[in-house]
């Protein structure tokens, strides 16, 4: 590629996000760039002492319909789409008074902000942009002849081109800012069909675009061979994504997985209610637990699976304490995410300079809508995010013996924990923590031994005479198909069960329960997880 050197002589700027703006005008003026603007844009610009032509004076029109129309007009997009090489255009362009356009500036209107806010239906379709993705879009198709700039952060590198090359761009820029242009026109569409899909209540519209802002490469996927990058959404929920990372080294593909899942779990959990903490290893929960203090929902957490835990993700649904921060850098630990943190508690976490100290600022709401997507070869399956909560549930009794007030508080407990575990799950818990966890087995029996097991191991690891499972509920995250699954559960020493039901050997299951004296409630709710 040659370098296809194009100077600029004029640049039209017309941006919402005006960080930078000033400095960067001066310094086009300063390289001998005619300046054109519109509306605030120009205003900003005037108010800095820079000379800049209105586009209004370009055009010969007005802004009109509330500022609805001023770009839209061929001596704009003329001046953008224009070769300047070919005979045809050029003599089009002598003969409408049309001025070629070097430079394109544009933020757009801010859509994906103002729906954040929570702003009405047509205040929304207002900060819908029109002329400035047209104008985008023009510039980048010509990209050959002019520069677009979508993004402040690009405002040095075009600045550094221009004096290293003598006012020009080279055409290799050119072609990376038009790449970037055109990514961001799209993820500008998707937030607003994805919007509009929202509000028609479409589960299903004919036609999904998925979009994202670049927050990081990373330096591999999964594994070492995969290339991989970490994108933000027009989802403003909190969580890994919008955390602020107070110190450590850069989150990994994986880390960044098993910190929302452990984020997304311990959001469960009412702060205003209880301390509640959650250790995840491999995208799966191996302990949580909660507690009148982080560090008692800590210690309880850690009790489940002690050998997991090591070199986890801990997340916690309050304010990090110095306390707790103490317990957890006890042993190694990837990631601690939490809504805040205090100054004592940053400071004990930073003698681990290699560990990651998220702060999120809020914890997600378990209840509220949303979206997920997955990739499959050829396409993607995008579904309503899972916010079913176990405390919105009507559960049914369906065993001879209802269970007691403590064994429904565990069992609630359990259910809540079994929603962010891989399928097939089976969570044993005890007051108000996990002592055993079977997560992602191809058979249900399968899950409740090996999460027996486990809690067999952690009782040898703490010196008890009997593993927790003994007086412990159950929960399952979808129907026993058989009664085998229950029975192992039964075995392992449960009590009481928390299941969805729907199998056609429900009755067979509930007979075993009430053989043994177990009480079992039916949730009605299923929360399978991939």
């Amino acid at each position: 590629m040659t370098e296809r050197l194009r100077r600029v002589s004029r640049a039209l700027i017309s941006v919402s996000d005006k960080s930078g703006l000033v400095e960067f005008a001066r310094a086009l003026a300063a390289e001998g760039v005619e300046l054109v603007s519109t509306g605030g844009t120009r205003k900003a610009l005037a108010d800095a002492g820079l000379s800049v032509l209105e586009v209004s004076e370009v055009t010969g029109f007005p802004e009109m319909m509330d500022g609805r129309v001023k770009t839209l007009h061929p001596k704009i997009h003329g001046g953008l789409l224009a070769i300047r090489d070919n005979a045809d255009h050029a003599a089009a362009m002598r003969s409408h008074g049309i001025e070629p356009i070097d430079l394109l500036v544009v933020s757009l209107y801010p859509f994906e902000a103002t729906v954040a806010k929570g702003a009405d239906f047509e205040t929304c379709i207002e900060n819908i942009d029109i002329g400035g993705p047209a104008m985008i879009r023009a510039a980048a198709k010509n990209h050959a002849e002019v520069a677009v700039v979508v993004d402040p952060s690009d405002y040095a590198v075009v600045l550094a081109e221009l004096r290293q090359h003598g006012g020009a761009t080279t055409l290799a820029l050119r072609r990376k800012l038009a790449a970037k242009a055109y990514a961001r026109t799209g993820v500008y569409d998707a937030a607003i069909s994805n919007w509009f899909a929202g509000q028609l209540s479409d589960p299903a519209p004919a036609l999904r675009a998925i979009g994202g802002h670049l927050i990081e490469p990373l330096r591999y996927g999964e594994n070492p061979h995969q290339s991989a990058a970490f994108y933000r959404t027009s989802d403003l929920r909190p969580g890994v994504a919008t955390a602020r990372q107070v110190q450590g080294k850069k989150l990994s593909y994986n880390n960044i997985n098993d910190t929302d899942a452990a984020y997304e779990c311990v959001a469960e959990f009412d702060p205003q209610r209880t301390a509640a903490c959650v250790i995840v290893k491999h995208a799966n929960p191996c302990g949580a637990a909660e507690g009148a203090s982080l560090i008692e929902a800590y210690r309880k957490a850690l009790a489940c699976d002690p050998v997991s835990a090591f070199g986890g993700i801990v997340a916690v649904n309050r304010k990090l304490d110095a306390e707790a921060a103490r317990a957890i850098t006890d042993i190694f630990t990837e990631v601690i995410i939490a809504p805040a943190a205090s100054e004592e508690a940053i400071a004990v976490v930073g003698a681990k300079k290699n560990l990651r100290l998220l702060i999120a600022d809020g914890l997600p709401d378990p209840r509220a809508a949303g979206m997920t997507v997955k990739s499959v070869a050829g396409g993607l399956l995008v579904q309503s995010r899972d916010n079913a909560v176990v405390d919105d549930m009507k559960l049914e009794v369906v065993t001879k013996r209802a269970p007691t007030n403590a064994e429904l508080t565990d069992l609630a407990f359990a259910f809540r924990i079994a929603k962010h575990v891989k399928s097939n799950t089976i969570v044993y818990a005890k007051d108000r923590a996990t002592v055993g966890i079977g997560a992602g087995q191809m058979s249900r029996i399968d899950a409740a031994r090996i999460a027996a097991r486990k809690a067999e191991d952690a009782a040898k690891a703490a010196g008890l005479q009997a593993p927790l499972t003994k007086g412990s509920v159950v929960a399952s995250d979808a129907f026993f198909p058989f009664a085998d699954g229950l029975l192992a559960a039964v075995e392992a020493g449960a009590t009481a069960v928390i299941q969805p039901g729907g199998s056609v050997r429900d009755d067979e299951v509930i007979k075993a329960a009430d053989d043994h004296g177990i009480a079992m409630v039916f949730t009605g709710t299923r929360h399978f997880r991939h």
